[in-house]
């Protein structure tokens, strides 16, 4: 042992660190608790108060493995795009004109994007202002690279065209007034709302404000709401979809089910006493369902099933989503930069969507109050911004607007 080190002396430091086993080479035996406690514990992305980059290196490696090599001009360019998409998202929906000033400049219009993660990653044992807007920025950034790679997402025109062919068998105008119909039975509609498509930054909103964040698929932005004039009527009506075979126990998310709307054992109770009557009424037997539905609400318990925490209080319909099978030929879809394009035969996957059933009285109520869209909406921005933000860093852009 002895010669040995002395025979190492002899040599220049730098021979020396040549010769050291690999087991005694330099090393920091450290561990990022934050991080570990997150991934060990399925904590989500959206609640990270910083990252944990060393340096400019670092910070490159992790966009490579996070997607985007940005050594590629092309790739540099998109995503310089999503930053100020990020940026404008940030100050029209969650800041006011006095707090959007706040935003320092390295955020706002970084020299490059690599920088956002640097400055995130920066005085993390400290409250630093310019690491949280980072932070933020980041945060709607990734709600957004999710939204652009996500195949279902990029390809609403084909997807809706597929899934409103089914929905459109089983709906037929008269004239002004349209009906809900296999052929067999006429139901009429109080009012038919498709939705088409939600509008980016509304499904970027919602992807914030869930707790899975980015995990989690939108069912809502594409679907139809059926309005019948009594919730006797949506019962018929579930039974009409069931039997076109567009609502099955099959193709249902049986998780996703809300039903705010129906008690089903007081309802069988009254249908069947009320099932003679409908069978010899001639016509259209409104006389008979308005009876039905006098005696359905007199009888039904509320329905609470629904584990939406921005539903107002009033807002009682029948939600299903349901999966059809989408067929993308390869010449329909149309790769990112960087991204490689799909194979010659296309491709196919389920796609969920939603099927809604409300009475016109609940259809009313949504219209205005706790149970209206606008309330809803603004209960999303509220959680959504409380989340990117965090508590403290929330607190603290009030206040600095508030002194002006």
């Amino acid at each position: 042992m002895g010669q040995d080190y002395a025979g190492c002396l002899a040599l220049g430091l730098e021979d020396f660190a040549a010769l050291r086993s690999p087991l005694l080479t330099d090393r920091r035996f450290s561990l990022n608790w934050t991080y570990l406690d997150g991934i060990a514990n399925g904590q989500s992305a959206i609640d990270l108060g910083a990252l944990a980059l060393r340096n400019r290196t670092d910070a490159e490696q992790f966009a490579r493995e996070y997607g985007y090599d940005l050594s590629q001009g092309g790739v540099r360019d998109y995503v310089q795009r999503i930053q100020q998409e990020a940026l404008a998202f940030v100050q029209g929906t969650f800041l006011t004109p006095e707090q959007q000033v706040l935003v320092p400049a390295a955020v706002a219009h970084p020299e490059d994007p690599l920088d956002l993660l640097l400055l995130a990653s920066q005085r993390t044992h400290c409250f630093n202002p310019e690491r949280l807007w980072a932070c933020a920025l980041l945060k709607v950034m990734h709600g957004l690279f999710y939204i652009d790679n996500n195949l279902k997402l990029r390809h609403f025109a084909a997807i809706r065209q597929q899934v409103f062919e089914g929905l459109d068998a089983v709906i037929r105008t008269e004239g002004d007034q349209a009906y809900l119909t296999d052929g067999l039975l006429w139901l009429p509609l109080v009012h038919l709302d498709r939705k088409r498509n939600k509008g980016r930054h509304s499904i970027l909103l919602k992807l914030l404000q869930k707790p899975e964040y980015v995990a989690a698929d939108i069912h809502d932005h594409l679907g139809v709401r059926l309005t019948l004039a009594t919730r006797i009527e949506c019962l018929l009506a579930l039974e009409l979809l069931r039997r076109a075979h567009i609502v099955s126990v099959i193709n249902l998310e049986a998780s996703r089910t809300r039903n705010t709307l129906l008690d089903l054992p007081a309802a069988k109770a009254v249908f069947t006493r009320y099932k003679a009557l409908l069978d010899r009424a001639p016509g259209y037997p409104r006389e008979v369902i308005d009876r039905m539905e006098a005696e359905l609400l007199a009888t039904a318990h509320e329905q609470h099933r629904t584990e939406n925490p921005h539903s107002g209080s009033g807002f009682n319909s029948l939600q299903v989503t349901v999966r059809k099978m989408i067929h993308l030929p390869a010449n329909a879809i149309t790769p990112l930069p960087g991204e490689a394009s799909v194979g010659d035969e296309g491709v196919s996957f389920f796609f969920a969507y939603e099927v809604q059933l409300m009475d016109a009285a609940s259809h009313d109520r949504s219209l205005k109050g706790p149970a209206s869209h606008e309330a809803y909406k603004q209960r999303q921005i509220e959680t959504a911004r409380a989340r990117v933000f965090g508590p403290e860093f929330e607190r603290w852009v009030r206040v600095q607007a508030e002194r002006g």
